[in-house]
């Protein structure tokens, strides 16, 4: 190879690295921290997204990231609790992902969990519970997706300074791509246009739920108890080990609620008024009712039904 096309490969290849992400996001919302490491691109997040819904990075290639994540749903599962490939039952419930770029942590009871990267990495290896299968496989993935010629393509054009290598860690570092970019923040609330008993429940909300679900995410990213404690799930306990911690769970995100459920870290809540009733804080049925006009109003209709968080067509990564 020539000076001249190895001089061209290498202003490529500092392009490709230096090509900036361009966050498209309302007034007053500043960007997510994203890791030094794993800097944003459009290259990554479409191979991202091709690999949210693959079924090959499960052992037997029926679950994938989609699998539990429904765009439908604001990428939550619409069941209490999902079992995993080989019928082991469900722990938790399924977080929704909406804005799950700016949480401070991203699991409902372990808050040493902070970043999108080592969180994917728990549904494919993790063992408590099963859910896709890969533990003790770690190389099968990447042997899987290095046999696609589609697939090669995408992690060259992602990862440059890596020449392409086919690993986890692109793996992690492309879901995490994609998952940075379910940005949702276009909801009636948002944009002030609240029906008069939404209104109401917005008042409701700011004397009974906000203490909590505060901030532009509607969580506070702290741990509290509800419900009763579950021998079998000590939540934030199993991580501390303190007694104080038994029952505590991470506050969910109330953004796109009313599509999220059922509720509860368990599911247990089949409705929302049921949610809202086993809360601490009391209400009539007339403040109630105000309430889930407000919850109904804080969906995203456009985050739910965006075609580029949907299944790719192109199998090598168009839409």
């Amino acid at each position: 190879m020539g000076r001249a096309a190895l001089a061209l490969g290498a202003l490529v290849l500092t392009a490709a690295v230096a090509a900036p992400w361009r966050w498209s996001l309302p007034a007053g919302v500043a960007a997510p921290i994203v890791p030094a490491d794993n800097p944003m691109s459009a290259a990554k997040v479409a191979l991202g997204r091709r690999l949210f819904y693959d079924a090959d990075l499960s052992i037997d290639g029926t679950m994938s990231c989609a699998s539990c994540h429904e765009q439908k749903h604001a990428f939550a599962d619409g069941n209490a609790t999902r079992p995993g490939v080989h019928g082991d039952p469900g722990r938790r419930n399924v977080p929704g992902l909406a804005n799950v770029a700016w949480l401070s942590s991203l699991t409902s009871a372990d808050p040493r969990v902070t970043t999108l990267e080592a969180q994917a990495m728990i549904p494919i290896f993790g063992l408590t519970p099963v859910e896709m299968g890969m533990h003790g496989r770690e190389q099968e993935i990447p042997r899987r997706l290095a046999r696609d010629a589609c697939y090669r393509r995408q992690f060259r054009a992602a990862f440059p300074e890596r020449r392409g290598r086919i690993d986890m860690a692109s793996v992690a570092m492309a879901l995490a791509n994609f998952e940075r970019t379910m940005v949702s923040f276009d909801t009636p609330a948002d944009r002030g246009e609240l029906p008069p008993e939404a209104r109401a429940g917005k008042a409701v909300f700011g004397r009974s739920c906000a203490g909590c679900h505060s901030g532009p995410h509607l969580t506070d990213g702290r741990f509290h108890a509800i419900l009763s404690v579950n021998p079998s799930d000590r939540g934030l306990a199993e991580v501390t080990g303190r007694a104080e911690d038994e029952g505590r769970f991470r506050t969910p995100s109330l953004r796109n609620v009313a599509v999220t459920g059922p509720w509860f870290h368990d599911g247990s809540a089949p409705t929302l008024r049921d949610a809202i009733a086993r809360h601490p804080v009391k209400l009539d049925a007339t403040d109630t009712d105000r309430l889930l006009a407000y919850l109904e109003a804080l969906t995203d209709h456009g985050f739910i039904e965006s075609p580029a968080f949907a299944y790719p067509d192109d199998p090598c990564g168009g839409n």
